[in-house]
């Protein structure tokens, strides 16, 4: 009885929160409610920048643009979904959007690179959205990302990955040959050549 009346609960919570997203356009500024918070929301987001929903995948491309609107990291690390009314907490196994789309602006004084997510945002390198390659713990695999707004990061795709180091130049300074590569008039570094 319990089971199927928590199950009820979050469908409830579920359509409330959709309700509320289907209102917004563009991302939300939900930096700037602070509603209380209503539990978690049986949402994850997987490494590949899939959502799943009680253990379903989430089809609707409109539907995860809606929900990445209005996603929020708190300051205690965990994700949340946020409307002017409520806060629900949902599971992120890595980076909540990935940069599937590498889009690159040449111009007389330099390039621009602008990457496109799976929520089909786009973001455009520069001083406010960093690209940053730090390694895997305990591997040489290198994990990029490419920070979207307000503490919430893409995981740049292998493809994008190996098109910005064919793009790349190399750089040796106090011995160490590094890859590196500018957009917006801001350099990156991409890890050691």
């Amino acid at each position: 009885m319990t089971d199927t009346k928590t199950q009820t609960d979050n469908k409830a919570d579920s359509n409330r929160l959709i309700a509320e997203i289907g209102k917004l356009k563009g991302p939300a500024p939900v930096h700037l409610w602070n509603p209380p918070y209503c539990g978690e929301i049986d949402i994850r987001i997987a490494r590949d920048g899939t959502w799943y929903h009680n253990g379903s995948r989430i089809t609707r491309p409109r539907l995860v643009a809606l929900f990445s609107s209005v996603l929020r990291l708190e300051e205690d690390g965990q994700y949340c979904l946020v409307t002017p009314v409520e806060r629900m907490g949902i599971k992120v196994d890595d980076c909540p959007f990935v940069a599937k789309l590498l889009e690159v602006e040449e111009h007389s004084d330099g390039q621009t690179l602008n990457f496109v997510l799976n929520t089909g945002e786009r973001v455009t390198a520069d001083a406010e959205h960093k690209i940053k390659v730090e390694s895997i713990p305990g591997s040489d695999e290198p994990h990029p990302i490419v920070h979207v707004r307000r503490g919430l990061n893409a995981l740049i795709s292998r493809n994008v990955f190996y098109d910005l180091v064919n793009r790349a130049s190399t750089e040796t300074k106090d011995g160490v040959s590094e890859l590196s590569i500018s957009s917006a008039g801001v350099r990156f570094s991409l890890g050691q050549a």
